[in-house]
């Protein structure tokens, strides 16, 4: 299979993935049918549109390719019949958003990749598409967003680390399908992990800008 058809589906089952997160948000929220259909489409586009028009592939794929619209919408679909499936539901959305997150650090690192965007660039657009459309979601059902939450379990770090796998794959002439497929392999289970065991980044050292501790008992 070639570069370009495994990015392709990659990016095609981000899509699927990451908007049944975001319908599956929309439930919990109690939002009506259009409510639903609404955030699954913005979930799953927000962030690959985001990269588009950074790296200036206008009209964005989301527009260009009526796939990137049917998707999502099948997706949302789906969710509003069959959400009961889901037991738990609030731990279900995370684990679909940490596939989408997976699937759209490595697509969108390899499509800067292509645009002729630096290793660098690349990786920070890389995570910019794997975390735009969570933060939409997050943000149009009045939730704090996962990416900036206090002790938030690791988010961006590990669409990060994902997306230097690619890179560094692009510069030494690895072959890319197998490595697009392990770093989102690998993504995936960073932030499982992460959510399992509760990693978060550090905090800030106490100082006079932040409040003091509450006294011990």
């Amino acid at each position: 299979m070639s570069a370009h058809m495994v990015q392709l589906v990659l990016e095609l089952t981000g899509l699927f993935v990451f908007a049944i997160s975001g319908a599956l948000m929309a439930i919990r929220k109690r939002f009506d049918a259009v409510g639903i259909l609404i955030l699954a489409v913005v979930t799953a586009l927000g962030g690959g549109i985001l990269r588009d028009l950074v790296i200036g592939d206008t009209p964005p794929a989301a527009f260009a390719n009526t796939s990137y619209l049917v998707i999502p919408m099948v997706a949302a679909l789906v969710t509003f019949f069959a959400h009961r499936v889901f037991a738990r539901l609030a731990f279900t959305i995370l684990v679909f958003d940490a596939a989408g997150l997976a699937l759209f650090c490595v697509t969108g690192t390899v499509k800067a990749l292509e645009y002729g965007l630096g290793a660098v660039q690349a990786v920070v657009l890389g995570v910019t598409t794997a975390v735009g459309g969570g933060v939409l979601r997050d943000v149009i059902a009045r939730e704090t967003p996962a990416l900036v939450q206090v002790d938030t379990d690791l988010y961006s770090v590990p669409a990060a680390a994902g997306a230097v796998v690619i890179a560094v794959a692009w510069h030494t002439g690895v072959p890319l399908p197998p490595v697009a497929v392990g770093a989102a392999v690998l993504v995936f289970a960073f932030r499982l992990l992460a959510m399992l065991r509760h990693w978060h980044a550090p905090l800030a050292w106490r100082s006079a800008l932040l409040p003091p501790r509450p006294p011990g008992p």
